[in-house]
Order: structure tokens, then sequence, then C-alpha cells
């Protein structure tokens, strides 16, 4: 459990200082998207990106260059959702989604905040191409919305924390497994069967011969993203079937670990005399002892945990940032303030902000009144609702799937920008009402047995 704890609090804390740098480039991607500064801001998007080897260019697709927000969206982002999957098969081993006990609760609240937003949307929204964006709602900003929990420090129950946290995981899955069936296009099969076959590589790789070189992960997953790039399956996908055959099994196991360091410590003199100050030069032989020590803690760590706790400042810091300001500047001189309260723009604003709210906090009630699960310990119906509030944080994944949905359209862009100007009212708002009833109905003092 101490464990289970340490890791949230390390999640929040991260998840936080990303949802801080996203206010604040997406702020800063508004101001440049309407100011003299917009021709730079929109043209710069399309400055051709190239990783060149006589012919061959690795961010190509069908023979041709990929933009600078192709490059973003399509390589960047599979980093992201390469992360993601480290996330969800730590999870799926060791964490809340190791048992049906511990997951039912928060995976059936994701499903509900996934069904009832789409149909929310599919009811508001009109014609066909506006019904592409259907799954735009469905998604949760992971970042933003522990980011506001965090803010409530040690008011909020650990119960609450896993609960929304387990959520969100869930919600990833499912924003996944639309993008791998609803955003793909024509496929081109022999792609697809070289992918297959390098995936099959990193999994006997991982699962039989043991091999814990992240090197041999990362080069092989990167051909198998350029294959999943040119086979018509959106490339995003490949960073999560890779991450899904990285071992999380290490080379070492702790009692030997702690063993190997004891007899190399052993060889290092105690002295209590030694000044402040003082140089102290190790031999050779001490040199080679500490190197065996920094040896042993690479094996220690297995490969999954390692990389996802590589990538997280990564992921935080860089790659989510530079999606968010490629993407969430809107021209707000070409959207009517009136655009929100009818097409695309009501359809997704009602899905994230009605439709999240009621979809989450109606289904995890139902679970819990059936008797299929009970509410984690110290939590309540007014908690939930806080939460189910914040899950309506769609932003990162719903503005990825808003481009799926009309970025590649000759007649998408007035959709994408209703799309961009739902998202961000929508979640906008659903983030302040979260915050104001979570400080409403979080308890003022938390007992040290439910941190």
């Amino acid at each position: 459990m101490k464990d289970t704890i340490y890791a949230l609090r390390k999640s929040l804390q991260n998840y936080a200082n990303g949802g801080y740098v996203l206010i604040g480039v997406t702020i800063l991607a508004m101001i440049m998207a309407n100011s003299g500064l917009s021709n730079y801001y929109f043209s710069w998007w399309n400055v051709p990106v190239s990783l060149q080897i006589g012919n061959f260019n690795l961010f190509s697709h069908h023979g041709e260059a990929m933009t600078l927000m192709q490059f973003i969206n399509d390589a960047l982002m599979a980093i992201f959702f390469f992360s993601v999957g480290l996330e969800i098969k730590r999870e799926v081993l060791v964490g809340e989604l190791s048992s049906i006990k511990k997951a039912l609760l928060p995976v059936v609240a994701a499903i509900g905040g996934i069904i009832v937003p789409i149909l929310i949307f599919r009811l508001i929204a009109d014609g066909d191409v506006a019904l592409r964006g259907s799954a735009i709602p469905m998604a949760t900003d992971i970042a933003f919305t522990l980011g506001i929990l965090s803010i409530f420090g040690k008011r909020v129950p650990i119960g609450l924390k896993i609960f929304l946290a387990t959520l969100a995981v869930a919600d990833d899955i499912g924003g996944i497994l639309a993008i791998a069936i609803f955003y793909s296009s024509s496929i081109l099969a022999y792609y697809l069967y070289y992918a297959i076959g390098l995936l099959l590589i990193l999994w006997i790789g991982g699962y039989y011969l043991k091999i814990n070189s992240k090197m041999f992960y990362i080069f092989i997953g990167i051909a198998v993203w350029f294959l999943f790039l040119n086979s018509g399956i959106h490339p995003t996908i490949a960073g999560v079937l890779v991450a899904f055959c990285i071992p999380a099994h290490p080379m070492m196991k702790t009692t030997k670990f702690i063993e190997k360091i004891r007899e190399n410590i052993a060889h290092f003199p105690v002295s209590k005399n030694q000044k402040k100050g003082e140089t102290n030069i190790l031999t050779k032989e001490q040199l080679n002892f500490l190197k065996c020590v920094e040896s042993a803690s690479d094996k220690v760590i297995s490969p999954l945990q390692d990389l996802e706790d590589t990538l997280h400042p990564v992921v935080n810091y860089l790659v989510i940032p530079l999606f968010a300001f490629a993407n969430a500047g809107i021209a707000l001189g070409n959207v009517q303030i009136s655009d929100i309260f009818h097409g695309v723009s009501l359809a997704v604003f009602m899905g994230l902000f009605i439709g999240k709210f009621v979809g989450i906090l109606s289904f995890a009630y139902l679970a819990v009144k059936t008797h299929w699960v009970s509410l984690p310990h110290g939590v309540t119906w007014k908690m939930i609702a806080g939460v189910s509030a914040l899950g309506g944080i769609g932003f990162t994944v719903s503005m990825f799937i808003a481009n799926l949905s009309y970025g590649n359209m000759s007649d998408g862009s007035i959709f994408l920008n209703q799309a961009k100007l739902g998202i961000l009212i929508g979640s906008l708002t659903s983030g302040i009402l979260g915050y104001v009833l979570l400080n409403i109905f979080l308890p003022k003092e938390v007992d040290e047995e439910d941190l």
C-alpha cells in the first residue's frame, strides 16, 4: 500500500507540473493565433521535416515528407501513446487493473464516461461529416485532471486518487481502441505484415529470450512505427503495441542486488576521522567496485519501469506542451461566439461538460447499487461527483481525435475550429465545476490512515 501511495504522489506531482505547462502553452498559442504573429504561427506548422539517409526519409508518408504538424501529431504523439502503453501494462500487471475487484468501479465509470458523451454528441451534431467527430468528447486529459486533484493535497483520500488515476488509464484504453478502429485509412497489408513480424520478434525477445536491452526495443519500435505510418493504421497505435512488448521483469532480483551492494561496500574502509572538505581519492579497485554497484542498479530495474520513469519528463514537458502549442491555436476571427450554441462546438461542449459528468457518476452509482463493488474507503458520492466533473477535461486526447476526425478533410477546417472551441470551453467549465465541487465536499482534514 505504501508503494501505491508513493507512486500516486509522484504521479500527481508530475502531472500537476505538466498541467501548469499545458495551461501556459495553450494561452501562448491563443495569443499568437490572434495577434500579428498569426501568419508565422500557422505557416510554421507546414514546414517539411525529414531525417534522411540517401533516398530513405524516416519521416515520410508514402514518399512525401511530413510537415512539422504531422511530425508532432504522428511521431511525437506516438511517444506519448508509448508512455501510456507502458502505464497500462504496469497497471495490468501490478497496479489497480491487476484484479477485477480493484478495477471494476473505475473501469465501469470510465465506460459510462465514454458511452454517454458519444451519445450526446450524436444527438446534437448533424451531418455525416460532423458525426466523424463522435469520439472527441470521450477522452479525459490525465495531466489536467490529476493536476487539479493535486491542488487539494492531503484533503484527498487515497481511495479517490486511485479511483481517478485508474479511471483515466481505463479511459485511455478506450481512446486507443477508438483510434485503432475508427481512424485508420485504407490499409496496405504488406506494411502491416512486416510490422506484425517485428512485433513478434519484440515479444519473443522479451518473453522467451529475456532480452533487457532498451535499445533493442527502441530501434525495432521505431521500425514498427514507420511501417504503421505507411500501412494506413494510425502510427500512435504502434507506440502502444510496442509498449506492451517491453519486459516488466528485471535481470537481477532485489535480494541478489542487496547482496552485491554489501559485498562491494565491504571493500571501502569505514573512517570516522575524515575531515569536512578533505579530498578522498578512490583507488582503481574501489572505482571498479562502485561501477559494479552502478551496473547492478541498472539490472534491478525492469526496462518497462525504467522507460516509463525516463519518459515522464519528456512527455510532460516536451511532447504534450508542443502538441498543445501546435493544436490549441484558434483564430477567433474565423469563429463566432454563437458557434458554441450549435453544431460541432455545442456537441463537443455538451459531451464533455454534461456527458462525462453524467456518464461517470451514473455508471459508478449503478455498479455500487447493484452490489458489484463498493465505494473506496473514505470516499463519498459527493467526492465522486467532483471527480466526474473533472472527467470532462478532454483537452489533449480530445484535440488529437479532433485532428484525426477533421484535420485531413478539404471541408473539415470549419468543423475542426468548432471542435477545438468546444474542447476548450468544455474542458474549462468542467475543470471549474470539478474544482468547486471538490473544494466544497472534500474534508478539511484527512486522517493519516486515509493518505
